[in-house]
């Protein structure tokens, strides 16, 4: 288990890995590598491979915000049911069940904050289990999936602790 651990961390970190490559890095013989990955692929382990993209760099703009949700639990499905319809949109990038004030915390994207808004006050706040929303929007990000963004905007990795 120790060897499947150290194999997923290493992809965690750079997905674009070769099996050689965390064969180095881990001491796990590379034919070993590969057939941890295929498994946790084929059973979900590994959900996906992705890319962190600053679309600002290409002139796309987007816009971001976190919408608190607090919505009435239903029988028999809790949260779940609430939360899979709201996860279907495809301006939800995220969707957490959470603890305090709010049920949901949802990650939503958006060309405009007017596009945001209207994603709001017309597909989520109307749902009938929906009881408020809070929407923050994202002003600048610092850090995304590990990756720091400097004061240019150019992302920057952080160097390996032992």
């Amino acid at each position: 288990m120790e060897n499947v651990k150290k194999v997923f961390e290493a992809l965690e970190k750079d997905a674009r890995l070769t099996a050689e490559q965390i064969s180095v890095m881990t001491g796990v013989p590379a034919n070993e590598v590969q057939r941890i990955i295929k498994k946790a692929e084929k059973d979900g382990t590994i959900i996906k491979y992705k890319t962190v993209i600053n679309w600002a760099k290409l002139g796309e703009e987007q816009v971001w915000a976190l919408v608190e949700v607090k919505v009435v639990p239903q029988r028999d499905t809790g949260f779940g049911a609430i939360a899979e319809r709201i996860y279907r949109f495809p301006q939800a990038k995220s969707v957490y069940l959470a603890s305090g004030t709010y049920d949901l915390a949802i990650l939503v994207a958006g060309k405009t904050m007017q596009e945001i808004a209207i994603f709001v006050s017309e597909k989520l706040a109307p749902m009938e289990t929906v009881q408020g929303t809070v929407t923050h929007f994202i002003l600048k990000k610092y850090k995304e999936d590990g990756v720091i963004m400097d004061d240019e905007g150019e992302p920057r990795r952080l160097g390996v602790v032992a």
